[in-house]
């Protein structure tokens, strides 16, 4: 193997293992005040961030996501063990989904597992998803790899080294791009499957009752 392509490879793994999750034991067994969440999100987040100044959660964000209803109002301004799991899943689900289809897929969460006195809790149910993706990580960083060795061997035509480069990252990003349109098609498609039949026509109705500017029109008396 090109001495290039293994430490390219190296790298991507080194990469991969940096990304990390919060783990079920890390979360406060106690309930924190906003500035708590942020400063605990902050530090157990940290490798996600992709620049320096990148705000993780902040105190508008997490407002935000009460008003939206994807989040439970605090108790007396304090937020709880669940609160922090929602907030979790929050923060990794709207990299890949719109505020609308996160409330829709949250909204069941929170309605039927959150609080106490639950059979099945929501520490439960995370502890489970992240038991699956600690899994999943692993097998992910395999397919990654595959992609970044198959980019290398593409554009072998390209003399110039430059361009060449240029080409084969062109074409990891489209491998990497299509994986996820892929797989945002299959989880929108299950969260429509999911939508209660009434909910989807209210959307519908709402849509019929705006113009193609989105102002609505005025009904006829």
């Amino acid at each position: 193997m090109d001495k290039k392509v293994r430490d390219g490879i190296l790298s991507v793994i080194e990469d991969m293992k940096r990304i990390d999750y919060i783990k079920p034991a890390d979360v406060p067994n106690i309930d924190l005040y906003m500035d708590q969440v942020t400063t605990f999100m902050d530090k157990h987040l940290e490798t996600t961030r992709r620049y320096t100044e990148d705000k993780l959660l902040t105190k508008t964000m997490i407002n935000n996501y009460t008003k939206n209803n994807l989040l439970p109002s605090p108790s007396k301004k304090k937020y709880s063990k669940d609160h922090m799991y929602l907030l979790i899943f929050i923060y990794y689900l709207k990299n890949i989904l719109s505020i609308s289809d996160i409330q829709k897929v949250l909204k069941p969460l929170s309605e039927n597992f959150f609080g106490e006195g639950r059979t099945l809790t929501l520490e439960d149910i995370y502890a489970e998803i992240f038991g699956l993706e600690n899994e999943q990580s692993m097998i992910v960083t395999r397919d990654v790899v595959r992609k970044y060795q198959k980019s290398r061997g593409s554009f072998a035509g390209v003399k110039d080294e430059k361009e060449r480069k240029l080409l084969q990252d062109f074409a990891l990003i489209s491998m990497l791009s299509f994986d996820v349109y892929m797989k945002k098609q299959l989880i929108e498609a299950l969260i429509d499957e999911n939508t209660p039949q009434a909910e989807k026509e209210g959307k519908e109705r709402a849509g019929k009752e705006k113009d193609p500017k989105g102002k609505e029109k005025t009904r006829e008396k």
